[in-house]
This record gives C-alpha cells, sequence and structure tokens, in this order.
C-alpha cells in the first residue's frame, strides 16, 4: 500500500530534533489552455463542521476547492432518480459492519449465505459481499523486498531493487532516530506525571532542576501547542509506522505469504482466501473502511461524514495488505470485481515493482472490455512520475508514455487551500501518467468499529473521484466508462497557473501537473455528462 506518514509527527519530529541540536502522453488530445478561475482566497481558518465535508462544498461559494458534491445534490439531482451502481473496493478490507455502511454493502444474490457451498459457480465459497484474497495475512514485505531476497540474477530489476531497498532502509534508520527521540522524550513527560495524555498546562506546572527533563518539557510544550491532544495518538501510529519497516516491509527473514497457502508465483493457483471481508482483524481494515466510507457513507443520517455518490452498493475485494500487494491478487481481485457486477472500482494501492504486471494489464483490459472504470491513486511520494518507469503501478501504460487502455483515472491530491499549494506535497504528479487532481488532505471518513478518523494521501483523492464516477454512471447509465473518464478529466476546475509541486514545494506551470491540469467538479461533471447523453 501506498502510504505517508501520519498528519503532524514526521514535521513535528523534525522540528523536536532541530530544536535540540540532535544529531501518459493523450493518444487523442492535447491538455486545454485553461484558465483558472478568479477566487477571494480563504484566510480563516475552516470551521470543524467544514473541515468534515470541506472535499464536499464548492470553490466560488466557499472558497475551498472541493468538488461542488453539496451543490450538485441540491441543484442538479433533487429530482433525479439514479440506478445502483456496484463500486468495487479493491484494499485492506471493509468493516461492513460499521454503523454508516452497512445498508450500503452488496449481496451476492447468486449465493446462499453459509451453505459452503459454491452456489453461483464462481469459485468462491460463500462470498457474500465479497471476497478475501489474503485469508488471514495481515502483514507483508514491500515488492522491493521479495525481488531481493530471492538469487541475485544479474538483472536491471534485482539491481534497482537492491539500490531502493538500500536507500529506504537508510531512511527507516533515520525515521527510527526521530521516533525513538518522540517516544522517549514523551515518556518521560508521562512518567514524572504520571498520566498518559496531560496538558500545555500540565508542562507549565512542572518545576524541576532537571536538565533533560527540563529540555524534554521544552520540547512537548512545542509539540502540544502545535498539535493538540491528538499528538499522543499521532506518536502512537508514528511509532507502528515506522516500526512496521523493520518487523515487515523491509525485513527479509520475515514471510508474510506462507499464512495464505497459495503460490503467489502462479496465476492459475486461484482457489484461495475467504469470506471474511475485514480480514482476521477489523481494525486493521481501517484503510479500506476508510475509502468505502469516503464513496459511500449514507448521506444526511447524521452519523460521521457523507459519501460522494448515493444510489452504490459497496463490493469489498481485500487484496491490500500492510506491505506490497501482490500482481496476483489485484489481478484476480479486478477481475472477481468486474465478473460480479462493479461498474466503478477503486484501487488506493501502490508500489515501485510489479514483477508480475503483465497480469495486472490483461485484467485491466478485461475491465476494460466489460465497460468498467477503474480509479487508482497516482502514489505518495511527491514524485513526477512521467520520470520512471518504474514509478507507479497499477498503471495503464507499459512505457510510460502510451495508454492501452481507456478505462483507468489516475488521481492526484489536493490539499483545502486555493492557490499555489493546492496540491498536496505528497503527491505525485505527471503530464503523461496523472489524470486530474481530487481531495486528498485531511479527508474524515469512516474506520472500523462505529469510529471516524482524517486521514490524508492519494488514496483519499481516488475515491472522491470514483465517488463522482458512480454518481454519473448512477444518472447517466449509458454513458462508457471512456466517456465518464472524459468527461471527470474535462469538466474540472482549472488548478491555479502556478503550482507548487513535491516535498520541496517548487514551482511549476499547471501544465506539469497533469493531462487535464483540473481538479474534479462534481457539478459541472454531471452537467456535461447531461449533454452528452442526448447526443
Amino acid at each position: 500500500m501506498n502510504s505517508i506518514k501520519p498528519f503532524y509527527i514526521s514535521a513535528i519530529a523534525m522540528l523536536a530534533l532541530a530544536g535540540c541540536g540532535a544529531s501518459k502522453q493523450i493518444a487523442t488530445t492535447a491538455t486545454p489552455a485553461v484558465t483558472a478561475p478568479v477566487i477571494i482566497k480563504k484566510v480563516a481558518p475552516i470551521a470543524d463542521i467544514d473541515l468534515k465535508r470541506w472535499s464536499h462544498l464548492d470553490l466560488a461559494k466557499d472558497t475551498i476547492p472541493g468538488m461542488s458534491v453539496d451543490k450538485a445534490y441540491a441543484e442538479l439531482l433533487k429530482d433525479k432518480k439514479g440506478i445502483k451502481v456496484i463500486v468495487g473496493i479493491v484494499d485492506s478490507g471493509v468493516d461492513i459492519e460499521h454503523e454508516d455502511l452497512k445498508s450500503v454493502v452488496w449481496t451476492n444474490a447468486k449465493e446462499i449465505p453459509a451453505n459452503g457451498i459454491d452456489d453461483d459457480k464462481n469459485g468462491y465459497i460463500d462470498d457474500i459481499h465479497g471476497w478475501n484474497f489474503l485469508g488471514d495475512a495481515v502483514n507483508e514485505n514491500l515488492e522491493m523486498t521479495r525481488i531481493i531476497k530471492k538469487a541475485d540474477d544479474g538483472s536491471a530489476t534485482y539491481k534497482e531493487a537492491k539500490k531502493v531497498y538500500d536507500e529506504r532502509y537508510n531512511k527507516a534508520l533515520e525515521d527510527k532516530k526521530q521516533v525513538d527521540f518522540i517516544v522517549n522524550t514523551n515518556q518521560s513527560i508521562q512518567n514524572y506525571l504520571k498520566k498518559d495524555v496531560y496538558t500545555v498546562e500540565d508542562l507549565n506546572a512542572i518545576v524541576t532542576t532537571d536538565n533533560d527533563l527540563n529540555k524534554n518539557k521544552m520540547i512537548m510544550t512545542q509539540i502540544l501547542s502545535r498539535s493538540g491532544a491528538g499528538i499522543f495518538d499521532e506518536i502512537k501510529e508514528y511509532r507502528e509506522y515506522v516500526y512496521d519497516n523493520f518487523d515487515f516491509k523491509l525485513n527479509k527473514e520475515f514471510e508474510g505469504r506462507k499464512i495464505v497457502g497459495d503460490n503467489p508465483e502462479d496465476i492459475e493457483d486461484r482457489k484461495y482466501g475467504n469470506n471474511i471481508v475485514f480480514g482476521p482483524d477489523k481494525e486493521k481494515a481501517l484503510h479500506g473502511t476508510h475509502v468505502a466510507g469516503i464513496i459511500a457513507q449514507v448521506r444526511n443520517n447524521n452519523l460521521g461524514g457523507d459519501g460522494v455518490a448515493n444510489h452504490v452498493e459497496i463490493m469489498a475485494v481485500r487484496a491490500v495488505p500492510n506491505g506490497d500487494e501482490y500482481d496476483k491478487d489485484i489481478a484476480l481481485a479486478i477481475r472477481y470485481a468486474v465478473d460480479n457486477g462493479a461498474k466503478v472500482i477503486n484501487g488506493s494501492f501502490g508500489k515501485n515493482f510489479s514483477p508480475n504486471k503483465e497480469w495486472v494489464f490483461d485484467a485491466i483490459k478485461y475491465a476494460g472490455k466489460k465497460d468498467v472504470l477503474l480509479v487508482f491513486g497516482s502514489g505518495n511520494d511527491g514524485n513526477n512520475i512521467d520520470l520512471d518507469v518504474n514509478s507507479n503501478f497499477p498503471r495503464d501504460s507499459k512505457d510510460n508514455k502510451t495508454e492501452f487502455a481507456s478505462n483507468v483515472l489516475s488521481i492526484g491530491a489536493l490539499t483545502d487551500v486555493y492557490g499555489e499549494s493546492v496540491i498536496a506535497p505528497y503527491s505525485n504528479y505527471g503530464k503523461l501518467n496523472v489524470d486530474v487532481f481530487a481531495p486528498g488532505s485531511e479527508i474524515y471518513a469512516s474506520v472500523p468499529n462505529n469510529k471516524y478518523k482524517y486521514l490524508q494521501g492519494t488514496s483519499m483523492a481516488s475515491p472522491n473521484a470514483a465517488g463522482v464516477a458512480a454518481l454519473i454512471r448512477s444518472y447517466y447509465p449509458k454513458l462508457s466508462a471512456k466517456e465518464v473518464k472524459q468527461i471527470l478529466m474535462d469538466s474540472g476546475t482549472p488548478l491555479p497557473a502556478t503550482v507548487a509541486l513535491g516535498e520541496s514545494q517548487e514551482k511549476k506551470s499547471v501544465a506539469e501537473t497533469s493531462k487535464s491540469g483540473k481538479m474534479i467538479n462534481a457539478y459541472d461533471a454531471l452537467l456535461m455528462a447531461e449533454r452528452m447523453s442526448k447526443k
């Protein structure tokens, strides 16, 4: 899974350490010339009630670069009837019992629950709400780790994987120093105060001659003042994120696949997994549950947030572990969703190496033949993915220049502030291999066990886009996947003429961002769909 660090911790850790002196080219059309709208830039902080749904707001009305979803419902859809659209969620699993999702979960009408028989004869027994291709597996290596665990065959792929692995491992060591420093600093304060959660007032009340404790007090005061009480959960999440690298993702001794029981190098070995679509530990289905919520949380029910699309059913296909997904699982997951009626499939995952990428390419083509739109996040490396043929899988180009399919949409991520910084610094970009942008930072949606949370990444931008795609396919079902893709690109709101890209925030022309130079707008997309449907 192409993940990014929890919200505040990386910057905070850097600040604390510094303070202490511690050490595709579109085959048919060129990018159109567009003019960014004149917007009065929002100065005041976004109110909490708006932040929780900022991706649904309207740029002109609210000065927030949302997708105008609320406007679309209020002005375009209130008197229209849509049809049910099945959306496949290929991810880490979905909590289908969540209070805000259970009413929108897909049910396989051809399968009799819990009878232990493959009633629909699709190869998957009792697949009532989807399928779990990972079985009881949760953690996994990165693909580069799996490659270098094999014998050095002298290939360019092995050499590149080894190079990237070494760089990643060295970076992980630096991250470990950071997180250990923060954890130990926090722990010293917790021990002194004898409480796990404390306030700035608690820190101010500490009077001591202990120089180390005073230094730790100063650091945690700075961190807590900037980030609030949520920082204690963030510290735990950051530690888990960092140690996952050493325990699983970069650990050459770890064998996560053994528990599944299949041969991941044999695409014909397909009878594996089970029907528990949230996996062996529901809490670990956080990512997929959040993605599902962005698309399909029940609107206007006073629970959590609102989904983008009504009239949708969520099909959960668990294929993404804590680590890099296997090409075989992704290929079979896409085919499963297609064969069971999905018209939109969201894939909020990605990796840098794909040894069996042809299996995924074939699955993408299969989805195209069945008129299914695939929506993928562009990745969270903050890079121009046009420059590296191994930059981000899955994708719809074999050479990073020419598309082999017209049913794949690659999505970059936006922040909630319109202007030069509207593209999230972690978001990948590229005028050939990213299609359009959607809200991705601070997105509020469902997580397991009837909870809700803010998460960020192109993982969140992708389902925002997929939700709008599902809206179009619901209200204008005669439009093809190819047409829906083009509508989402052509109808979007123009990005500013100059934007800051990547972690370095280098100023670049909007033409460098993506094929369209735009951000998705549900209102304008539905207007365009209306016009196209009448032709």
